[in-house]
């Protein structure tokens, strides 16, 4: 299949509807490597292996030099946001990064300006934004999406573009009928339904041009039947929703645990503290709703407590996220997980985890966007649920459950990976080695 995967020549754009502190701080990342500043860690794509082969064969490359990813160097960055500031003043703003890390790329990233948002305060309550389009209504604002698009292809003179949200957590609202069929929602942005969503515009726009489509924030997005009908017509990969980082990242690892090891569980309570603009907007209860219900369903996810009632039937998860200004973009989660073990006695396990959202973010969303441009090249389209590893809430067809444990996740992609470049997929059962012993010694 390896043949089919067409080069990743030339260069690639990544455009990131939100420039604040998870969009400035990758940016800056991949121009600091670039440059010789720093390392990509954190970036599976850039310094995770993969097997090949059995293990006696001992082929362990690296997955950038296994399959064929867009070279850093040949990265172009761009995107849309509420406020006129370039991409180092927004990171500045942020404070997420060095001072005098930022100086040391300073002119590549003051060169980064954004394109005017499309913003509606119905979605985001606590922003204000002053750098915003106007139109007639949601179908000129996504056509004027889509010119920006194509105009920035043009202007770099681009031979790939993938999108990757990076904005603000929009409010919790549920898919309806103008979200049903390419022709309700097309008829829903002519009318300008209030039922669709900033977020909703740029997916259409970069979806309707066939271009790569990744979101990164919890909202309802790419994950509606209209949209995800209109990526396969145009044969356009998307993938959703919510980075996993922080707090649920520490779930994903240790639930996965815990399940293995058949330990019950009968409460599990998340508390955060954060003060960026995440944290700003999700001080909005509607906002903090659509964190929420993604946050949730993890665990719901690996436990499975109707497979399992007498291990989780009673388990008891509460979640709260609370701005606090101090913390800026230092999010600091504590975890109280009680469970029980043989003869049901109780047991507990503490986790104060102190990280950096955007630190942990910004690989993130290099990962997504080169290996959403990877599946493009390979004629991938529709959901491409082997990215699930780097989502809260992975996107899936319709009727199928998610799944959270990060390291089956990790399998999954990893497979995937081996069956585009025609290698035997790993299933890690190993018998055939213990066999070959025996029938040696007869």
């Amino acid at each position: 299949m390896s043949q089919q995967i067409r080069k990743a020549a030339g260069k690639l754009g990544i455009l990131t509807p939100g420039m604040g502190a998870v969009a400035t701080t990758f940016m800056a990342g991949v121009i600091a490597i670039n440059k010789g500043l720093s390392k990509p860690i954190g970036s599976v794509s850039q310094m995770g292996n993969i097997r090949l082969g059995k293990r006696t064969e001992d082929r362990n490359p690296l997955i950038k030099d296994f399959v064929p990813l867009a070279n850093l160097k040949d990265i172009v960055f761009g995107g849309w946001d509420l406020y006129e500031d370039n991409v180092y003043e927004a990171a500045m703003h942020a404070k997420v990064l060095d001072a005098h890390m930022l100086l040391q790329i300073k002119p590549e990233l003051e060169a980064i300006r954004p394109m005017k948002a499309v913003f509606d305060r119905t979605f985001v309550k606590n922003l204000d934004g002053t750098y915003i389009k106007t139109g007639a209504n949601k179908m000129d604002l996504a056509k004027q999406v889509m010119d920006d698009i194509e105009n920035f292809k043009d202007a770099n003179d681009l031979d790939r573009v993938v999108l990757v949200w990076c904005g603000s957590t929009e409010i919790y609202f549920e898919a309806s009928e103008v979200h049903s069929t390419i022709e309700a929602f097309e008829q829903g942005l002519k009318d300008s339904d209030p039922n669709i969503s900033p977020s909703m515009i740029y997916a259409y726009a970069a979806i309707k041009l066939g271009v790569p489509f990744a979101n990164g924030a919890p909202n309802l997005t790419c994950d509606i039947p209209a949209l995800v009908e209109l990526s396969k017509l145009t044969s356009t990969p998307i993938a959703g929703k919510d980075f996993k980082t922080g707090q649920t990242l520490m779930k994903t690892i240790l639930a996965p645990g815990l399940y293995a090891r058949a330990l019950g569980v009968s409460g599990w309570f998340s508390t955060n503290i954060l003060g960026n603009r995440d944290g700003l907007v999700l001080d909005d209860p509607d906002n903090f709703k659509t964190k929420e219900v993604s946050k949730l369903g993890v665990l719901e996810d690996i436990f499975k407590p109707e497979d399992n009632p007498d291990l989780y039937g009673e388990i008891y998860h509460k979640v709260r996220i609370n701005y606090y200004p101090p913390h800026g973009d230092n999010k600091e989660s504590w975890d109280n997980i009680d469970i029980f073990g043989w003869m049901g006695y109780q047991m507990q396990i503490k986790v104060n985890f102190l990280c950096r959202d955007s630190i942990l973010a910004a690989p993130i969303v290099l990962d997504l966007a080169l290996f959403i441009d990877l599946a493009k090249r390979a004629d991938m389209s529709g959901i491409q649920e082997w990215l699930s590893f780097y989502l809260k809430s992975p996107q899936t067809a319709e009727g199928l459950r998610p799944e959270h444990d990060i390291f089956k996740q990790l399998i999954k992609l990893q497979n995937t990976l081996r069956h585009l470049m025609g290698e035997d997929l790993i299933t890690h059962l190993g018998l055939d080695y213990y066999q070959e012993l025996v029938d040696e010694i007869l």
